[in-house]
């Protein structure tokens, strides 16, 4: 039965917009386009199920045909929904399960980071891995860190935050816990000198990993459980991953079909939250940083209009020269950049990026999510850098 309130295709006018902004449709001819592979599509799927295209493997949930789409079609869930509820997976790929979870790979790999980020960069081990499990040799993979960032604020950072009368709750995602550190570390300061004691709540990967590689339903388990405890919290909430963002405020409710109402109005990505206490004045003491810099905006994070906040707090920062490059996709999109189907798709979405990149010829680069750092690390020479990062540094002690 036709549920009437998902069936936004209908409101499709057919002006192929999305296509056009579609990094997917311009990379490669096996993928016809979001309109074609959505909302003309899905007409058929209700009808005959068996008249699902392959193409939409080849979709990468990048959302950029909904941010062009006129009539608010809501494209990129039309085509996750069909990807999953008409094509059946038939067997099992170890790649895509451990790449999708997250907290399973990570609470191992950290305890003995040392040999895997070893390992993992050996000829032998790229070749066995892009044979067998079909990941890419030339794919670099993030390092990870030492223990976990769960334990590190336990032991080393929660008493230093009991002092402060303002709390922030901080959904540090699966990035921060498990490769880098000191991005949560850099939250904590930035948030300490505006006044803000940190706090972390018990959470699970948000998902979007999960959703990538078809796991519907253990995804659905990783919400229930992060919506039960992000919805006891009184105070705001911050996360410093826009794809970690779009999940909890969105993917949740409307892919997942979940009820988020108990924290949806209490959480913000963090250049957001940010913005709003700079705009009340509550900015701390920064000093010139003498950087150029140019800023990447993630697709996730164009998706929920967030962009203007995190370009508005950059442009606080003083002595950072900015160049705002033209919106790019990276290509990653998450795992798919990690799969050896799509890795040549990934790299040619990306090489406009690339290309813009070493025109402006910056210091560092800046951008919000996780995954875009990895892909700009991987094909430029430039290092990475997150906004809260920029501020931490630019941080009178």
């Amino acid at each position: 039965m036709i549920k009437l309130e998902n069936i936004s295709f209908d409101h499709c006018i057919k002006c192929t917009v999305c296509t056009m902004y579609c990094p997917v449709a311009q990379a490669t001819h096996l993928f016809p386009g979001p309109k074609q592979s959505g909302p003309d599509a899905e007409r058929l799927r209700i009808k005959n199920p068996e008249l699902v295209d392959s193409s939409l493997k080849y979709c990468t949930n990048c959302k950029r045909c909904e941010i062009a789409c006129p009539s608010n079609v809501k494209i990129a869930e039309i085509i996750q929904k069909a990807k999953w509820n008409y094509v059946k997976i038939h067997w099992f790929r170890p790649r895509d399960f451990f790449m999708s979870r997250t907290d399973l790979v990570g609470s191992i790999t950290t305890i003995v980071s040392t040999i895997t980020n070893f390992v993992v960069n050996l000829k032998i081990t790229r070749a066995f891995m892009h044979i067998f499990l079909k990941i890419p040799f030339t794919r670099q993979f993030p390092p990870y860190a030492k223990g976990t960032f769960k334990k590190l604020y336990e032991k080393k950072i929660s008493k230093t935050q009991r002092p402060f009368e303002k709390r922030v709750a901080f959904f540090h995602g699966c990035y921060i816990n498990y490769n880098n550190h000191s991005l949560g570390q850099d939250l904590i300061r930035v948030m300490n000198a505006m006044g803000y004691g940190v706090d972390i709540v018990k959470e699970k990967c948000c998902g979007v990993p999960l959703i990538a590689n078809g796991y519907i339903e253990k995804a659905k388990k990783n919400a229930k459980f992060n919506i039960a405890h992000l919805s006891k919290t009184e105070t705001p909430i911050v996360s410093t991953s826009s794809s970690c963002s779009y999940a909890l405020l969105h993917e949740y409710k409307e892919f997942l079909e979940m009820d988020n109402s108990g924290y949806i109005s209490r959480l913000d990505y963090i250049t957001k939250f940010i913005y709003d206490e700079f705009s009340r004045g509550n900015i701390p003491k920064m000093k010139p940083l003498g950087i150029r810099a140019a800023y990447h905006s993630p697709c996730h994070l164009e998706r929920m209009g967030g962009v203007m906040y995190t370009l508005g707090v950059l442009k606080k920062i003083p002595g950072l020269e900015l160049v705002i490059l033209n919106s790019e996709c990276c290509g990653i999109a998450g795992t798919y950049g990690f799969k050896n189907e799509n890795y040549e798709i990934s790299q040619a979405i990306g090489s406009a990026l690339f290309k813009l990149i070493d025109n402006a010829n910056p210091e560092f680069v800046i951008t919000d999510c996780e995954t875009c750092t990895m892909q700009i690390e991987m094909n430029t020479k430039y290092k990475v850098l997150h906004p809260v990062t920029l501020i931490a540094m630019a941080l009178k002690e």
